[in-house]
C-alpha cells in the first residue's frame, strides 16, 4: 500500500499555491509532475558529465555516452524489449509516430490500406493522412460506440490482405479508455499487417511488455511518466526498424560518407541522428527507476480508487455527463455539465488553484462523435488524493452555480 503523504514529498510542486490556494494538479494526461529525483538528476547531468556522446576518447564522453546506453538497457528491460537496439530516443510519441510513418512511405502503393481508430489523437491521425496522400493508399477508421469503445465486429470486417499498418493508443487521452491492443494485434498480424501501439497514455499506468503483447512498434513519450520534456521512446521490432529507411541524415546515423555514396550506422544509430537529448535520455532512465520503486501495481491500485471515487462524486452533480463508460479504463474522467461550456468550467476552477483541461484535447474526431465542442478532463496520477477529489467536486458546484 503507498504511503501517498510520503510520494507526495517527493514532489516539490505539490506545494505550491494557484491564485492562493494550494494546487490540486489534475492535468496529469497532459503531463506528470517531476519527483525530486529526476530534477537533480537533470543538474547532476550537466554539473558533473556534460559531454556529446559516442564520438569522444575523452573521460567524459566515455562517461555521458555510458550512462545513456545504460539508460537504454534499463528502458529495453522495462518494456521487455529483446534486444537494446530496438528501443531508439526520440523526442516524444508524436517524434515516433512520423518516423514510422514517414519509413512506410517507401513500402506502400496505391490500393494499400493504413488503419487507425476513431479514438485517436491528432497526433496518430494526420502523419497517416499525410503518408495516404503521398502514397495512394487509403486510410481506414475503425469505429467507436456511445460507451468510447471501439467495435471489434467492424474492426474484424475492416482487415483485410489490403491492410499494411494498424495504428491505434493503448489508452484514449480524451476518455482513458484501455484499448484491446492484444486482440487487435494477433488480427492485424493474421492478413500480415503490422501494427503501431501509441503508448503516450498507457506508460505512466501500466508496465508494457512489447513481446508479450507481440506489436511491431510502440512508442512513448517520457514527460507523461515523471520525465523531463522533449523524452520519448519508440520500440520498433528488429526487422522493421532495418526494413525501414533512415528519418534523418546526419552525423551519428552515418557508417560511411562520400560525395558518392553514404551508407548508414547499424540500429539504433540509424534513426538516431544529430545530437540528441542527452541530459533527456539519461534522467528518462531515472524517472522509470522512480517509478519501478513505486511499483505498478501500487500505481494501478491507487489510480483505480481515485477513478472509482471520482466517478462517483462526480456523478452527484446534476446535470453532470460522463463521456467514456467502460469497465477499462485508466484514471480519467471526461465530463460535461449540461448547458455550460467545458472552457467556462475550467476557467472558474483554475481560480480556486485546480488544474484540469479542457477542450477537444487533440482528439475531435471524438468530440464530432459526441456533438460536443469538447469535454472537461481530469486525469488522475499516483500522487493524487480523494481530498483533492473533494475539492474538484466543490469547484465545480461552485462553477456551475455561477455559470446558471
Amino acid at each position: 500500500m503507498l504511503n501517498i503523504q510520503k510520494i507526495r514529498a517527493d514532489f516539490p510542486i505539490l506545494n505550491e499555491k494557484v491564485n492562493g490556494k494550494p494546487l490540486v494538479y489534475f492535468d496529469n494526461g497532459a503531463t506528470s509532475q517531476k519527483p525530486q529525483v529526476v530534477i537533480d538528476a537533470i543538474a547532476k547531468y550537466y554539473q558533473e558529465i556534460n559531454a556529446n556522446i559516442h564520438r569522444g576518447v575523452h573521460t567524459l564522453s566515455q562517461l555521458a555516452t555510458d550512462a545513456y546506453e545504460i539508460s537504454r538497457s534499463k528502458i529495453q528491460k522495462h518494456i521487455n524489449a529483446k534486444h537494446a537496439h530496438e528501443v531508439l530516443f526520440t523526442s516524444g510519441t508524436t517524434f515516433g509516430i512520423n518516423l514510422v510513418a514517414n519509413g512506410f512511405a517507401s513500402i506502400l502503393k496505391p490500393g494499400d490500406e493504413v488503419m487507425v481508430s476513431h479514438l485517436e489523437h491528432h497526433s496518430n491521425i494526420v502523419p497517416w493522412q499525410m503518408l495516404c496522400e503521398k502514397t495512394g493508399a487509403t486510410l481506414k477508421v475503425i469505429p467507436m460506440d456511445e460507451n468510447g469503445e471501439l467495435i471489434m465486429a467492424e474492426y474484424d470486417k475492416l482487415l483485410s490482405d489490403k491492410t499494411k499498418i494498424v495504428t491505434v493508443n493503448h489508452i484514449s487521452n480524451a476518455l482513458g479508455i484501455i484499448n484491446p491492443v492484444k486482440y487487435m494485434i494477433d488480427k492485424a498480424h493474421e492478413v500480415g499487417a503490422a501494427v503501431f501501439i501509441d503508448g503516450a497514455q498507457s506508460a505512466a499506468h501500466l508496465r508494457p511488455d512489447v513481446q508479450a503483447l507481440d506489436c511491431d512498434f510502440y512508442a512513448f513519450s517520457g514527460h507523461k511518466m515523471c520525465g523531463p520534456t522533449g523524452t520519448g521512446i519508440l520500440y520498433g521490432k528488429e526487422t522493421w526498424l532495418n526494413k525501414l529507411p533512415p528519418y534523418q541524415g546526419g552525423g551519428e546515423m552515418i557508417k560511411e560518407v562520400t560525395f558518392e555514396k553514404t551508407t548508414y550506422a547499424d540500429l539504433p544509430h540509424k534513426f538516431e541522428a544529430g545530437t540528441p537529448n542527452i541530459a533527456g535520455g539519461i534522467v528518462l532512465g531515472t524517472a522509470i527507476d522512480y517509478l519501478n520503486e513505486v511499483g505498478f501495481e501500487n500505481i494501478q491500485k491507487q489510480e483505480l480508487e481515485l477513478l472509482e471515487y471520482g466517478t462517483k462524486r462526480l456523478l452527484e452533480i446534476e446535470g453532470l455527463r460522463i463521456y467514456g463508460n467502460s469497465k477499462n479504463k485508466t484514471s480519467v474522467i471526461s465530463f460535461n455539465i449540461e448547458g455550460i461550456h467545458p472552457y467556462d468550467i475550467g476557467s472558474i476552477i483554475d481560480k480556486l488553484g485546480i488544474a484540469v483541461r479542457t477542450g477537444h484535447h487533440c482528439a475531435q474526431p471524438i468530440m464530432n462523435f459526441y456533438s460536443i465542442p469538447g469535454t472537461i478532463r481530469a486525469s488522475f496520477s499516483f500522487y493524487n488524493t480523494k481530498e483533492e477529489i473533494d475539492a474538484l467536486v466543490e469547484a465545480v458546484k461552485k462553477a456551475q452555480l455561477m455559470l446558471s
